[in-house]
């Protein structure tokens, strides 16, 4: 699958070549490999690209978020998300990005999330992950239970518009 990734105006293609041993990305037909994410301990994090050490911090904002690296700030969102919200639903579903199981569902049918609450964690080849919410809302189904296997793209909680207004 091809994200199509927005970086202050200009748009991106990448895709994930390879998971283990290492995450290997092709951003706009260029292989890249990224090794030892961590936490620098002051809000940023630490990886290495290619084998050079990068520093980054990185904030949400109301589309996407921003990335702060070498002294510079820049804007990144996900084009394809949009377009698939713009066409319409893209944003009520949260779907798996990968095969796994769900470890820990954190809400139920009728809670209210904020975008960027997580709504469920799953683990796929040893790496937990949480899905969280694309936008506000009320979560209106939840369709895996813990310990429950899934397929990559499958639904695993959808949401609606909140009643309030």
């Amino acid at each position: 699958m091809v994200l199509k990734l927005d970086l202050d105006g200009t748009v991106h293609h990448v895709t994930i070549l390879a998971r283990r041993p290492h995450l290997v990305l092709s951003v706009d037909g260029r292989r890249h490999v990224v090794e030892a994410l961590d936490e620098a301990g002051d809000g940023s994090r630490r990886l290495t690209v290619d084998g050079a050490p990068v520093s980054f911090a990185r904030a949400g904002s109301a589309d996407g978020a921003i990335i702060r690296l070498d002294g510079r700030s820049f804007a990144l969102r996900r084009r394809d998300a949009a377009e698939a919200s713009a066409a319409g639903g893209g944003a009520n579903v949260v779907r798996a990005p990968m095969p796994g199981t769900v470890i820990v569902v954190h809400k139920r049918v009728g809670d209210s999330v904020q975008r960027g609450e997580t709504i469920v964690t799953i683990e796929s080849m040893k790496l937990q992950m949480k899905l969280d919410a694309p936008r506000d809302g009320e979560i209106a189904e939840i369709a895996a239970r813990e310990g429950e296997g899934f397929d990559k793209d499958a639904v695993l909680a959808r949401l609606v518009a909140t009643a309030e207004g």
